[in-house]
């Protein structure tokens, strides 16, 4: 099942979004983040309208998805970058093509125009996401993060919404 996040379910994201902080550089977070922080970001999505949704399975939350506002500036309001995670087991089981095919139609609902996608280079899963949405590459940046004593690329996808 696939529902909007409740802050009771910040336990379980932290859990998850801590996994890659210590284990991947899909994150340029270097330390694991606690429940209270992971609150405030989903209501800082939800104090401007963006959507957080999860994925549940027997209870169990086993991803998650979000948009957020891609700059602070005015003219950016109709541009978000989106995100997904899921629970390492429950990665390759078509969870990752659910919440970002869920999040999108809500981002056409609110009229949003332009969806970018970053990602810590290299991620063939996370591209191969993106990817099968229609998103395209359109930047690269080199060596812009720093995490487990290498430099780490970022490259960025982006959708332009029909609605």
């Amino acid at each position: 099942m696939i529902r909007p996040a409740r802050l009771e379910d910040a336990e379980n994201i932290t859990s998850i979004y801590n996994h890659y902080i210590k284990n991947s550089s899909a994150t340029f977070e270097v330390e694991p983040i606690g429940v209270t922080q992971m609150i405030a970001r989903i209501e800082e999505c939800e104090k401007h309208g963006y959507p957080w949704l999860v994925a549940e399975r027997d209870g169990e939350i086993i991803g998650y998805t979000y948009a957020t506002q891609w700059k602070a500036r005015s003219a950016y309001q109709h541009t978000v970058e989106a995100s997904v995670y899921l629970a390492p087991e429950s990665r390759g089981q078509g969870w990752g093509t659910k919440l970002f095919k869920e999040l999108l139609e809500i981002l056409k609902a609110h009229h949003i125009h332009a969806v970018i996608g970053s990602v810590a280079l290299p991620n063939n899963p996370s591209i191969a996401l993106l990817e099968k949405f229609g998103m395209e590459k359109v930047g690269h940046l080199k060596e812009v993060g720093r995490k487990f004593d290498q430099w780490v690329d970022v490259g960025f996808w982006q959708l332009l919404l029909k609605y």
